[in-house]
């Protein structure tokens, strides 16, 4: 029998301190890998991932608080809460706050392919590693991610 989990507030893995932080709510362990799910807030001010698209999954993003200004391509989104973006594989993104406060979004990843990159993700800050293009691509080719502003043919 397939078991329910519930993963209540303060709950769930931590990545990250302080303001800026990921929450895994689902990791894929009680969806056969099929979804992974987080919640992701980012303090204003922090510089936004390189630009980039997947190979492997899609990824979705629900804002909860604050305004994150979406980058696809050379086109520029604004969101605020209560906005849906999905961003399907091929699709180049990237995503900043722009407001002055925490922003916070739920995060989707289907195929869950993605969790296990913010682990690695705070391994490789942890670590003392600058982050940068240079630094990236290494971590982003583990998980069929390529930096570009171009949408996959």
């Amino acid at each position: 029998m397939a078991k329910v989990n519930i993963v209540r507030p303060g709950e769930g893995e931590i990545l990250g301190s302080g303001a800026h932080q990921i929450r895994i709510l689902e990791n894929g362990e009680h969806t056969d890998h099929r979804l992974g799910f987080a919640e992701v807030t980012i303090p204003p001010g922090t510089p936004s991932p390189l630009q980039h698209r997947h190979a492997q999954h899609d990824e979705g993003f629900y804002v909860l608080a604050g305004t994150f200004r979406f980058t696809v391509g050379d086109d520029h989104y604004d969101a605020g809460p209560g906005t849906w973006v999905i961003v399907p594989t091929g699709a180049p993104h990237t995503f900043a706050n722009i407001g002055d406060e925490n922003a916070v979004m739920l995060n989707t990843f289907t195929p869950d392919l993605y969790v296990q990159y913010f682990r690695d993700f705070k391994a490789m800050i942890d670590s003392g590693q600058p982050v940068n293009a240079e630094t990236m691509k290494p971590l982003w080719k583990n998980y069929a991610t390529e930096i570009s502003n171009e949408y996959a043919s």
